[in-house]
């Protein structure tokens, strides 16, 4: 069909129309990404390097690294028999959004520099608060023997500890925006960063790094003996078998039980398992986990032989060289580093978090 000079007119016209309302569109979209990277919101697009050689995740990861290092610093300086740690949860997103307000002020947030990065590190130490004690307990210990019998018996032993009790103290966003002195429109801007429809936002420009915190938290703990900070805290009057109780104990520290990410179990560890395979994030034991994964172990009896049954549970550190490297609690009645080869025959298998 052949068009009239006039309908090829209205065709050219209409596409060239069409052409400019695209540009429009496009020229409007990238006007809003820039004014979003350059107010408190870019600090959801700085999960990516963009041309400082930093990341807001390299960031973060140092911070945690320096938060740690103090806390093993104290360790390190004090003499004790026990630690507790209370407090250890880090809120990552509030500290973010304070730096976010803080910054924004006077420049971008989406990048990520040595100077922002002093900031940042400024502010979280503003926010925490690491202070220690010692002090003496008199506790009674179930101690394992074996009777005249040859069975296998607890005897309780009466002794007297020290511990080393390490408190984190957290100050509030709203505390930390008076000793800021921000004004009504960055409290506005606070409040609106922190709305509970930013939280996959969060997770986003975090990408993980805070789902890591039940890893840091746990390797405050190795060391502990007698398991009761966390058997207590479960609710228990007296010692029991409290390696679930550690897990539990670590995944309530920062937040993950509350959310729904990790199941509450003590005494079996078995119970754990149905909670991860129920919601699809159960492995077996020749998967290759990831820091922070929880690892379910069917260990050998007395005479060598398994009952197919998981009878002690881990935290995942890290993976490296083909080996699981772990946290775990009541090892010879202590808290404890191991690693085994993966694929290793007394590994059930992995609850994976839904981090």
């Amino acid at each position: 069909m052949t068009l009239l000079p006039a309908e090829r007119k209205k065709r050219i016209f209409t596409h060239n129309s069409y052409i400019k309302y695209l540009g429009t569109i496009i020229i409007l979209i990238i006007c809003l990404i820039a004014m979003l990277l350059g107010s408190v919101f870019g600090i959801f697009f700085g999960s990516e390097d963009t041309g400082g050689g930093q990341a807001l995740q390299d960031a973060v990861a140092e911070i945690q690294t320096d938060y740690q290092d103090t806390i093993e610093e104290i360790k390190r300086q004090s003499t004790y028999d026990v630690v507790e740690i209370s407090g250890a949860q880090i809120h990552w997103p509030e500290v973010l959004a304070v730096y976010a307000v803080k910054t924004g002020s006077t420049q971008e947030v989406a990048t990520m520099d040595d100077t922002k990065k002093g900031k940042l590190k400024s502010i979280f130490w503003d926010v925490h608060t690491i202070t220690h004690q010692t002090e003496d307990r008199q506790i009674t210990e179930v101690i394992a023997a074996v009777d005249e019998n040859g069975n296998l018996i607890g005897m309780e032993n009466s002794t007297s500890k020290t511990y080393l009790l390490i408190s984190v103290s957290h100050k509030t966003v709203g505390e930390l925006a008076e000793q800021y002195s921000f004004s009504d429109v960055q409290k506005q801007q606070l409040t609106a960063l922190l709305q509970p429809e930013n939280d996959s936002l969060w997770t986003a420009a975090l990408s993980g790094l805070e789902t890591k915190d039940i890893v840091p938290t746990a390797l405050t703990q190795v060391g502990n003996q007698g398991g009761a900070p966390y058997w207590r805290w479960y609710g228990f009057e007296s010692r029991v078998d409290w390696p679930a109780c550690f897990v539990s104990w670590c995944a309530n520290e920062v937040g993950f039980i509350e959310n729904g990410v990790i199941p509450r179990f003590a005494l079996s560890a078995a119970q754990g398992i149905p909670w991860f395979q129920e919601r699809g994030r159960w492995q077996p034991g020749d998967y290759t986990p990831q820091a922070g994964d929880i690892i379910f172990f069917d260990r050998p009896g007395a005479d060598g032989t398994r009952d197919g049954q998981a009878d002690h549970v881990g935290i995942v550190e890290r993976v490296a060289d083909g080996r699981v490297y772990t946290i775990e609690g009541d090892c010879e009645n202590k808290c404890c580093q191991n690693n085994y080869p993966i694929g290793d025959s007394q590994i059930c298998g992995y609850g994976c978090p839904a981090y």
